[in-house]
């Protein structure tokens, strides 16, 4: 095992496309680091620096405590599984398992028993005799990992592994995956745009946004304490509601000001708002923090809404409305509700557990106290 250090990496391909921008992640030994976000935001680039299988244009990559930008991808002693298996049709699946230790002439008896022993850690010892078109996509994902394993690399690195998966599957997988790192305890970085699998493997999480870094933060903060209104929107499902609005104070309250709704903001913004004071800003709420019902001390935030749909999910419902002053809001529902498009409906704000976030898509969060 060993740590990972990419610093102020950056990579341009063709001399203007900025794939990756300055990017510095620090990646501890043993831990599980998953780099999520949108297509087209540097993950899969930051994965292939890191193999060796790009060369990035500045900045250097460091595993343990060695600097492995001129070095082979065969000699940094890292093993990747892609999102399309890779796999050798004309191989047995102990022999796709077994190839890379045999291409490093292991003895047979210790290629047999690191195979055997690894198909046994993945359940699928069963298999070993049999070719990849023979299997459903769950096994022949279960054999890459298996491959990777074989070789007891430092470093493991996961290419949206689990993308080509049916929904059941991907979740069982995700969830043998997570067991496997708590035995393996080898350093592994996991690049994904699936917020479920972000928060659900990760021991940490970095969200990438155009080639930036936005947040490197445990699962929790992230999507507690996000850094900015990009990350707050990323995560949750269904996402955050961002109102565009004005910071208004009052006598001895603040309020934000969103079109014609006006909503009493908790006493303890106000000193971290006093710097933007009549300046536009935006209010982040999740939508399960919209309420149906009067939250005790909060009345004053109730906002008439229109509901615009319905979208019952079996163990929720997800309600999408309309407030007069034409902002689209989403809230979360039980399992069963009455709701109608067209209905008229009070909600309720919990601004205990709003946000206040600078203006702009990357707009600074100003309330969270990290």
């Amino acid at each position: 095992m060993a740590k990972v250090l990419l610093e102020n990496l950056t990579k341009v391909f063709d001399g203007k496309i900025t794939a990756i921008n300055n990017l510095t992640l620090d990646v501890a030994d043993g831990e599980f680091m998953v780099i999520v976000g949108p297509s087209g935001c540097g993950k899969t680039t930051t994965l292939r620096i890191i193999a060796g299988l790009e060369e990035p244009t500045s900045g250097t990559v460091a595993i343990g405590d060695k600097i492995v930008n001129n070095i082979p991808p065969k000699d940094r002693d890292v093993d990747m599984v892609f999102q399309n298996y890779a796999l050798y049709p004309h191989m047995t699946v102990f022999q796709n398992m077994a190839f890379a230790i045999k291409l490093r002439k292991y003895p047979q008896d210790e290629i047999k028993r690191r195979t055997d022993e690894t198909a046994d850690l993945l359940g699928i010892k069963d298999l070993l005799g049999r070719r990849p078109k023979t299997l459903s996509g769950g096994q022949r994902q279960r054999v890459a990992l298996g491959r990777a394993i074989v070789r007891s690399p430092k470093v493991f690195l996961f290419d949206e592994p689990l993308s080509n998966l049916d929904a059941g599957v991907r979740t069982a997988t995700r969830t043998e995956l997570k067991a496997l790192h708590h035995k393996l305890k080898t350093t592994s970085i996991y690049v994904t745009h699936d917020q479920a699998e972000a928060m659900t493997l990760g021991d940490k999480i970095c969200v990438l946004h155009k080639g930036v870094v936005q947040q490197v933060a445990s699962p929790q903060d992230v999507y507690n304490k996000p850094a900015n209104a990009f990350v707050a929107g990323f995560f949750g499902t269904p996402a955050m509601n961002l109102l565009d609005g004005l910071i208004h104070y009052r006598g001895d309250n603040v309020y934000f000001i969103a079109g014609t709704d006006t909503i009493l903001l908790p006493a303890w913004m106000k000193a971290l708002l006093a710097a933007y004071k009549n300046q536009r800003a935006v209010l982040g709420i999740r939508p399960e923090n919209i309420l149906s019902q009067p939250i005790p001390g909060q009345n004053e935030n109730a906002i008439t809404c229109t509901v615009t749909a319905a979208e019952a999910l079996g163990d929720r419902t997800n309600v999408y409305l309309k407030s007069r002053s034409d902002k689209k809001l989403t809230t979360t529902a039980g399992s069963y509700t009455n709701v109608r498009p067209a209905q008229e409906i009070t909600m309720y704000f919990n601004v205990e557990k709003a946000y206040i976030f600078e203006p702009g898509e990357m707009g600074r969060n100003i309330t969270t106290v990290t």
